[in-house]
């Protein structure tokens, strides 16, 4: 025996059986039967004019397989074409039961669940009170019973607004499978740049310094081997904890510390024989504000070693109880000569770097420096509340 309900997926399992609105109206066409009657009657020659009973019964069934199955495709619903046919199922079907009478009056709920199939809006409450009203009106003329009144009535009543309430409530299911399905797919396209924006701004600084320190050790190995063997151990160090950062990167467990990448930044631009000058000040900053501008401090630094061929760079963290924000200037010889992807923002890095912050709600910029070089600059606001938390999770002195 076949399972009354739909069987669920299970974890993992692609949801491929869910419950949702008909494929098409063939799930309509059995209520015909409650028709059974009238063909009877018609049959036997129990009613006046059977020829003309039994063109009625025929145009009411054509009509109803072609608003049952309109009404199943949402975009022909909304159609006119849908509204005549239904408007002429309407006029037969009133001809029958003013006509005939009796079981003839059982096709107002076929009416019905066409008309809550095919009406979702304010329309449809108003047209099925008609149509159970109408019919109660027609059976009592018909046979003074008034039970038989309020029974037809109500199945008439009944048929038109569950089918639309089953409808709409499995229309709705469905879409809000297919919203789960689009935002899973947004979340892993949001991953992937994620993941590729870290790799880019992780291995493009860690590789720039073993580059750099391996060209270091090459030119001192000749004179002073004890500083190229220093330079190598260096690079040793440099490769473990990118080896270590990258595991975090996968796991997306990483967070950046601000004090850790700008002692990275001493080291990368001293090898590189660029002078570096790192001033700080302010209130100690929240992990999520440390993090974005770690990023911009190693992106920066990267981008100085690389192509500004200068001598000197100065990195400046100012920081108020409100914003905090990070410059850093070098002497060089200014912006790459290719022209960069957006303005202003030169590189995938600091692309990157300023949607990252955007999203925080703080501003990158990039471009000459008032003097000669080139200068990137980065603010960010400060949550308080980040800030005295990070605190009191950490330990600080001075928090209660």
């Amino acid at each position: 025996m076949p399972p009354l309900l739909p069987k669920l997926p299970s974890r993992g399992e692609e949801a491929t059986e869910l419950p949702g609105p008909p494929a098409n109206g063939y799930t309509f066409l059995p209520w015909l039967l409650m028709g059974t009657g009238p063909v009877v009657e018609v049959a036997k020659g129990k009613v006046a004019h059977p020829v003309l009973g039994g063109l009625g019964i025929l145009a009411f069934a054509v009509l109803y397989a072609l608003v049952a199955f309109r009404a199943l495709d949402k975009r022909r619903r909304a159609q006119r074409p849908t509204l005549v046919l239904l408007g002429a199922l309407t006029a037969v079907t009133y001809a029958l039961g003013l006509g005939y009478g009796g079981v003839w009056l059982l096709f107002f709920p076929l009416l019905s669940l066409t008309c809550g199939a095919a009406l979702r809006d304010r329309r449809l409450g108003y047209v099925i009170i008609t149509l159970a009203v109408s019919v109660g009106v027609i059976s009592g003329i018909k046979t003074g019973d008034p039970w038989d009144n309020m029974t037809i009535a109500y199945g008439t009543f009944l048929s038109g607004m569950v089918i639309a309430a089953l409808l709409s409530l499995s229309e709705t299911v469905r879409e809000l499978r297919d919203t789960r399905q689009e935002l899973a797919r947004t979340a892993v396209e949001k991953e992937r740049l994620r993941f590729s924006r870290d790799l880019h701004d992780l291995l493009g600084h860690t590789l720039s310094v073993i580059v750099v320190k391996s060209e270091a050790a090459r030119r001192i190995a000749p004179r002073d081997l004890d500083a190229a063997l220093g330079q190598v151990a260096d690079i040793e160090a440099v490769g473990r904890q990118a080896l270590t950062e990258i595991r975090e990167a996968v796991t997306g467990y990483r967070e950046g510390s601000l004090a850790t990448e700008l002692d990275r930044a001493r080291s990368a631009l001293s090898a590189a024989e660029v002078e570096p000058v790192v001033r700080q000040s302010g209130p100690p900053l929240p992990a999520q504000a440390e993090a974005l501008l770690g990023w911009v401090v190693r992106e920066a630094v990267t981008n100085v070693v690389r192509h500004s061929a200068a001598s000197r760079c100065e990195i400046v963290v100012d920081g108020t109880p409100e914003r905090v924000t990070l410059t850093v200037t070098d002497d060089g010889r200014g912006a790459p000569a290719a022209p960069a992807p957006t303005p202003r923002i030169g590189g995938n890095g600091l692309t990157g770097l300023t949607e990252r912050l955007a999203a925080a709600g703080g501003s990158l910029t990039a471009g000459p420096a008032p003097r000669t070089g080139f200068q990137v600059s980065a603010e960010l606001p400060v949550d308080p509340e980040d800030t005295a938390l990070d605190a009191e999770l950490t330990g600080a002195p001075g928090t209660c």
